[in-house]
């Protein structure tokens, strides 16, 4: 694609990291050093004015989303994730983000949310990623300038232990539009789960299916996801991020709230998931990304959802419990590859 003046692509060069060490064959973690994802740093964008749509979609942009967003086009985003730091101090790739009061909180979550609503489509939706402190503030600018239709709450299963207090298992996940008329397509984002207590009418199986694997019906999603995997050392999807969401997670947002060939931002794209999920999906992205070290793993991570476009714990249209691989391998055979269409 020939590139704009206010749409170039990001320079090599700037902070590189030291080499990492050696580690087993086994951890699939994705690790580049800026040094060693030259190639993918170059990849990205970054923006001098305003862009055009051809410009952007499908496009890693290098750069503070505060300052990107107002140069994309107005209107044309179906679906809008966000996963902004939440309200605590914790380092990314070196930039050190520091817990803010309620109101300072508030007002950068107003910030971000008045740069990125103009971008959205009256049909369009929004889901926003916080933990139970972050979310006290978050609601209410949210119910500001958008009508709420639920909060998802997500099983980390991870979580530091604590002397004095509970540990943190649980995130949220606020889910918003604009107007009334809105996407969500419920068959694409059923739960496939294992029946203990089968019913029958009439001898035959109601709403469950007898497979060589056992029994198990396809139910309809409900707001608490107890069978998301944080990921781990061993997933082709991880990085060294400290706070990477799962594809599987952002595969169920995606394909509940836009259609193939939809448009769907992330302006704190992180390492990539939301635009890879989506690519893996057959959505067109644009993800935003303040950190050059992210936006390698992310440009790396797009690289391989081009020979591979699995999501793990999603096979044949399906969302799958947590330990049922060896089931979704025989249904896969007995069904296809259930690979997501193209764009």
């Amino acid at each position: 694609m020939e590139e704009t003046e206010s749409a170039r692509s990001v320079p090599s060069g700037a902070g590189m990291p030291p080499r990492r060490r050696a580690r087993s064959a086994r951890n699939k973690t994705i690790d580049l050093s800026i040094e060693d994802g030259q190639q993918y740093l170059a990849r990205c964008l970054t923006l001098s004015g305003s862009a055009a749509l051809p410009d952007v979609i499908d496009r890693t942009i290098s750069g503070d989303c505060l300052e990107v967003m107002p140069l994309l086009p107005r209107g044309s985003v179906d679906l809008l994730i966000c996963d902004p730091p939440y309200n605590q101090s914790r380092s990314f790739a070196g930039k050190r983000f520091s817990s803010k009061s309620h109101s300072g909180y508030a007002e950068y979550t107003e910030k971000w949310l008045c740069a990125a609503l103009p971008l959205l489509k009256r049909t369009g939706s929004v889901y926003v990623c916080c933990d139970w402190k972050s979310g006290i503030d978050i609601v209410p600018v949210l119910e500001r300038h958008l009508t709420i239709r639920n909060r998802i709450t997500w099983q980390r299963e991870k979580g530091r232990g604590a002397m004095r207090n509970w540990k943190s298992g649980m995130e949220d996940i606020w889910f918003a539009t604009l107007s009334d008329s809105y996407t969500f397509n419920v068959d694409a984002v059923k739960v496939r789960r294992r029946v203990l207590a089968p019913y029958r009418e009439n001898g035959q199986p109601k709403d469950w299916e007898e497979t060589e694997e056992g029994r198990f019906r396809n139910t309809f999603p409900s707001n608490f996801w107890s069978d998301i995997s944080v990921p781990y050392w061993s997933m082709p999807e991880n990085t060294a991020h400290p706070t990477q969401k799962p594809e599987k997670l952002l595969a169920k947002l995606i394909l509940a709230s836009s259609n193939p060939g939809d448009l769907v931002l992330d302006p704190f794209l992180g390492s990539g998931s939301t635009s890879v999920t989506a690519k893996k999906l057959g959505r067109h992205f644009i993800g935003i990304e303040e950190s050059a070290q992210y936006c390698v793993w992310a440009e790396k991570r797009l690289e391989m959802a081009e020979s591979d476009r699995s999501i793990q714990g999603y096979r044949d249209g399906v969302f799958w419990d947590r330990n049922t691989s060896h089931e979704q391998l025989t249904a896969g055979k007995n069904a296809g590859s259930g690979e997501p269409p193209e764009a």
